[in-house]
């Protein structure tokens, strides 16, 4: 078995939250930010209850005032926070705390990154429209992979993302409409058959 990290986001269910925990995700993610996969703190924390310690709890922000964050991830109990805008230095020192793992995302581009850059435990590089599922060129010659624990996200599928994996070198990877049968829907089916891929 491969120790690669995978991390499932999006999720708003039970099911799904059973499922990605069951095909042995790593991390489950549950997005705060504007979107179709937007769930609520109740949602969160009752989802998040489900989830053995062993795997991350993930809240995904992006553009949010940094008091909302803070109360977001206290009422919701999660272990981790994603930031997927163009959030600054400060919301890294406000959200640092004991156990708590914080993750940088970021578009990819042709200027190298480094995870840690802006104190990050974790880097995402991600296509340049997030969520969107479009997959970006991961394979060009002219993609430098970033330094330390990241994931690589955007248009990965159960079939594509071995590829990916093994082009790039990831840490981890990071998948949400890859695994839906429709938008904001996840399918068990495809979260297990993304964990298998990307393991094999």
């Amino acid at each position: 078995m491969s120790d690669l990290f995978v991390k499932i986001c999006g999720l708003r269910t039970g099911r799904d939250v059973d499922a990605a925990v069951e095909a042995g995700a790593d991390a489950v993610g549950f997005v705060f930010a504007e979107s179709p996969r937007t769930v609520d703190t109740e949602t969160a924390r009752r989802l998040g209850e489900r989830v053995p310690e062993h795997v991350l709890t993930v809240g995904v922000f992006r553009g949010q005032p940094v008091e909302e964050v803070l109360r977001l991830t206290r009422e919701s109990g999660i272990r981790a926070v994603q930031f997927h805008g163009d959030e600054g230095r400060e919301y890294y020192r406000a959200l640092r705390a004991p156990g708590r793992t914080l993750i940088r995302a970021t578009s990819a581009g042709e200027t190298p990154v480094r995870c840690g850059e802006l104190t990050e435990d974790m880097l995402l590089l991600d296509a340049p429209d997030p969520g969107s599922g479009t997959p970006w060129n991961w394979a060009s010659p002219r993609f430098t992979a970033p330094t330390g624990r990241w994931l690589l996200a955007g248009g990965l599928h159960p079939e594509n993302v071995r590829q990916a994996v093994e082009a790039t070198g990831a840490w981890g990877v990071d998948v949400s409409s890859g695994v839906e049968s429709a938008r904001g829907v996840k399918s068990e089916r495809l979260i297990r058959a993304f964990v298998a891929a990307a393991r094999r």
